[in-house]
C-alpha cells in the first residue's frame, strides 16, 4: 500500500515540531566552546561604569566539522549558584526554555571558529550578585546546540561580583549639603532680620 507524499509531509512536520517543543536540556549539550573573560575571580565591578570583555572560540582539539551546524553565539551574563540561593527567579532548571541563570544578555554574534571578542558595558539594571559568563552555540533553528563558560562544571571558580546602582549619586549629595547649608544660613538670616526689626520698634 502506497503511503500519500502529503502524509509523509505531515508527519515530519509534526516530528520535528514534536522534538523541538520539548526543549533543550543543559545537560545535552557539550561544552565545545572555550570562554574567557576579563574579571579576576573576586574582582568588583560597578554597574553602569565598568567593562568585560568576553572572548571565545571553539576547541580545536575536537574533531573537525563538531561546529558545523553552528550559526550563531549568545553570550550571557550569569548567576553563580551562591546568588541563586533562596532566590526561585534565578533557579537553575535543566530544560533551558525554563531556566534562569542567564537572564543578562552580553551580545549575540554569527559564529565564527576563532579571533571573537566584545566589550560590554555592565548594564546599569545588572543586581548585586556573584556572576560567571556563558556563551551558547545556537543552531538553524534558533536551539542551543553547545556551550562554553568562564567557570567549571559545579559554577565554583573564576568568578566575580557586580554591586547594583544604589540609587543615589554623589554629585546629588553633593547638591543636597549644598542645599541644607544654604536653607540654614538663610533661615537664620531671617530671624536676625526679624529680631532686628522687633529691636528697632521697641527702640521707637
Amino acid at each position: 500500500m502506497e503511503v500519500p507524499a502529503g502524509f509523509l509531509v505531515v508527519s515530519l512536520l509534526l516530528s520535528c515540531f514534536v522534538s523541538t517543543s520539548h526543549g533543550v536540556y543543559f545537560s545535552s549539550l557539550k561544552g565545545t566552546l572555550i570562554v574567557t573573560a576579563s574579571p579576576s575571580a573576586g574582582q568588583v565591578l560597578k554597574a553602569g561604569e565598568d567593562k568585560i570583555t568576553v572572548t571565545w572560540r571553539f576547541n580545536n582539539t575536537l574533531p573537525a566539522g563538531t561546529d558545523s551546524t553552528y550559526k550563531t553565539i549568545n553570550v550571557k551574563l550569569c548567576y553563580a549558584p551562591i546568588s541563586q540561593k533562596d532566590r526561585s527567579w534565578r533557579k537553575t532548571v535543566d530544560l533551558l526554555k525554563k531556566d534562569k541563570t542567564c537572564p543578562h544578555k552580553i551580545v549575540a554574534r554569527p559564529y565564527a571558529a576563532s579571533n571573537n571578542s566584545f566589550t560590554w558595558t555592565v548594564e546599569r539594571d545588572v543586581p548585586s550578585a556573584i556572576y560567571f559568563v556563558r556563551a551558547y552555540a545556537i543552531d538553524a533553528q534558533g536551539v542551543q546546540a553547545a556551550y562554553g563558560q568562564t567557570t567549571d562544571a559545579h559554577k565554583a571558580t573564576n568568578l566575580f561580583e557586580i554591586q547594583a546602582i544604589t540609587g543615589r549619586h554623589v554629585s546629588l549629595d553633593i547638591a543636597s549639603i549644598c542645599f541644607s547649608a544654604f536653607s540654614i544660613v538663610s533661615l537664620a538670616g531671617f530671624f536676625y532680620m526679624e529680631k532686628r526689626k522687633a529691636k528697632s520698634s521697641q527702640q521707637k
